[in-house]
This record gives C-alpha cells, sequence and structure tokens, in this order.
C-alpha cells in the first residue's frame, strides 16, 4: 500500500482515512463561556467536538490544540500537518485574529476549511430567522434587524443575513453603533468595523444600542451579559422577533424577552429554539467532504440554512419551534445532501 501511494499520491484518499479526517482545531483563545483559556484547558472542547463529528455524521475527526496564538505558525503547522487530514474545523480561535487565519488556509490548502464559530452560527442563526419570520408573517428584506456583537460570529452572521437579501441592518458593539463616522472607523483602527460600517446602517443611525432598538423587528445578539432591557424590547415593532444567544447567559433573561417579543431564540438548551451549531457542523463536513471540494463559499452556506429552515414542516412551526432538535434524525443528511446539490450547481455553472 504505502509503494502504491509513493507512486501514485492521490491513492492517499482511497488507502487511508485521510479523505474522512477533519482535523479540529483551536489555540483555546476564545472558548465558549470561558473566554481565553489556553490549549490545553480548550482541549476536552475540543475533544467533545470530534465525539460530535461521529454520532451526527460518522465522520472521523482528530483535536489538535497548538501552543501558540501567532497567525504565521498557526497557519504554517496546519500547512505542514495537510497530509494527515482532509478538512480543516477551525474552533474557538479569538477576533480578529481568526479571520486572518481562515483566509490564508483556504488559500493555501486544498480542502475544506470551516470556522464553526464564524459560520456554522451564521447559518443556524439565518435558518432560525427564516422560520421566525415566517410565525410573524414578515420579510427578511423588509424588516430593520439590529445586531449586538461585532465580532467573528456576528461578522459573520451579518454577511450571511445580508448575502440573504436582507437590507437594513444596524451592528452595535460596546461603543455603541458602528457608523461611517465613527473615529475607529475612520482612522482605520478596526478594519472589521470599517466593512461592517460601509456595508450597514445606509440611514446612518448613530447612538446606542438601546436608541437603535426603537422600532426594530429584530434583535440579534452574540455579545454579553445583560446588554439590553425589558423596556428596549418593549421599544420594538409590533411582532418583534429577539436572538438572545450570548452562552451561558444571554444579552435578556428570555421569559422577559417573552412578554413583548412574538418569537425569542437562545443559544441554551433549557429554552426553547435552541441556536446551535451542532445542527449544522457535521451536515456541512459530510457534504463538503462527499463533494470532493475545497472552497466554501456564501452560497454553500446559504443553501444549508434553507435546508435547514425547511425541516421544520409548515404544520409545526410556531414561535417555541422555529429551529429543530439537535437530535432531530434527518438534520445531517438533509444539510449534507443541500450542500453537495449547492457544490454540484455551483461546480455546474
Amino acid at each position: 500500500m504505502s509503494r502504491a501511494i509513493a507512486k501514485q499520491p492521490e491513492l492517499v484518499d482511497q488507502y487511508t482515512w485521510t479523505k474522512r479526517l477533519v482535523a479540529v482545531v483551536s489555540d483555546g483563545s476564545a472558548v465558549l463561556g470561558l473566554g481565553d483559556i489556553g490549549p490545553r484547558a480548550s482541549l476536552p472542547v475540543m475533544e467533545g467536538k470530534s465525539a460530535l463529528f461521529r454520532s451526527f455524521a460518522g465522520l472521523n475527526s482528530i483535536p489538535i490544540v497548538l501552543d501558540t496564538k501567532d497567525p504565521d505558525e498557526i497557519v504554517e503547522t496546519l500547512i505542514r500537518l495537510r497530509p494527515s487530514f482532509g478538512a480543516v474545523n477551525l474552533e474557538d480561535i479569538s477576533a480578529p485574529r481568526c479571520f486572518e487565519i481562515e483566509a490564508r488556509l483556504r488559500a493555501e490548502l486544498d480542502i475544506p476549511v470551516f470556522h464553526d464559530d464564524q459560520h456554522g452560527t451564521a447559518i443556524v442563526a439565518l435558518a432560525a430567522l427564516r422560520n421566525a419570520l415566517r410565525v410573524v408573517g414578515k420579510r427578511l428584506e423588509d424588516v430593520r434587524l439590529v445586531m449586538s456583537g461585532a465580532g467573528a460570529a456576528g461578522t459573520a452572521i451579518l454577511k450571511l443575513f445580508l448575502h440573504a437579501g436582507a437590507q437594513h441592518v444596524v451592528v452595535a458593539d460596546v461603543d455603541g453603533v458602528v457608523h461611517r463616522g465613527r473615529a475607529d472607523v475612520l482612522s482605520g483602527e478596526h478594519p472589521n468595523h470599517a466593512w461592517i460600517a460601509a456595508n450597514t446602517n445606509p440611514d446612518d443611525v448613530t447612538g446606542t444600542l438601546s436608541e437603535a432598538m426603537r422600532g426594530a423587528d429584530v434583535f440579534l445578539g452574540v455579545s454579553a451579559p445583560d446588554v439590553i432591557t425589558e423596556a428596549d424590547v418593549e421599544s420594538m415593532a409590533p411582532d418583534s422577533i429577539v436572538f438572545a444567544m450570548a452562552n451561558p447567559v444571554p444579552e435578556i433573561d428570555p421569559d422577559i424577552a417573552a412578554r413583548h417579543a412574538a418569537v425569542v431564540a437562545t443559544g441554551r438548551s433549557d429554552f426553547a429554539n435552541q441556536i446551535n451549531n451542532v445542527l449544522v457542523f457535521p451536515g456541512v463536513f459530510r457534504g463538503l467532504i462527499d463533494s470532493g471540494v475545497s472552497h466554501v463559499d456564501m452560497d454553500v452556506l446559504l443553501a444549508a440554512a434553507d435546508a435547514l429552515a425547511d425541516v421544520v414542516r409548515d404544520d409545526e412551526r410556531n414561535a417555541t419551534y422555529i429551529i429543530p432538535s439537535v437530535f432531530h434524525p434527518d438534520v445531517s443528511t438533509v444539510v449534507a445532501d443541500a450542500v453537495g446539490a449547492a457544490v454540484a450547481a455551483r461546480e455546474g455553472a
């Protein structure tokens, strides 16, 4: 076998597990709910992620934690390890480094690279929002949407929402609404904020998050505990939607938000409408690996989101059921098939 591979390197996919092995890679700098805990402390989380790949998509995976935060070292390490695996799942790497690391790896590697904290979160959030809007009878193109959080997850969600047709989006962070005249945008101190300012907020809204929420149809938070109040939710438009996704403590207590919002979702399993990445990453990787492609584009993410939303049937959908359970038996297969179909459509175009 080894002699055959030495003569024909492409046989490695046939005779080894490389093509079917996902590397779950982290530096432990942004572990959900725990923050920067370092590579060793993050290893149990990565091991758990590997177990989920096996349980939900039948994929082999291996956790790799790197004792460095240097983007050059992380990229170089994964390039050198490339012969050992067939896809990379970046996990719990802090922003803004995660943007650079992902972009460089996608350019350098001939296999799928997917940052689940960004794109997995975005896919599930869009799927849930699709169904929440169906519940309240509104369209993504028409609603005014306010987001709290301009980091990795927030930016990925924003980009996918815009690709899906959102027109009226305002983003806020700890310093208030991101707009074209803000000091850090003008100075170029935060390039990501400059991109957000250039692509959102068409009415040039300024001020605080609380002020931006007045009259909004949708609030989506991927930020910090208790950043909005009951009065903020009450000030929103009729039949409002609140996705308070900070975990483990959301941006507002879901029970309080439900006093005024028509639909409420969180990242937690003890409330209805849990927005959880496990709904998509196993199926996305299954679809990408089975398709044999290296490039992940926005149409693939959109296809996964639409397929996930459609798992919830019309006769089932209601304010407390806008997203399927993580244990729904069809989810991974449906998502994988949608990814494969999107790839096939792209390759055939």
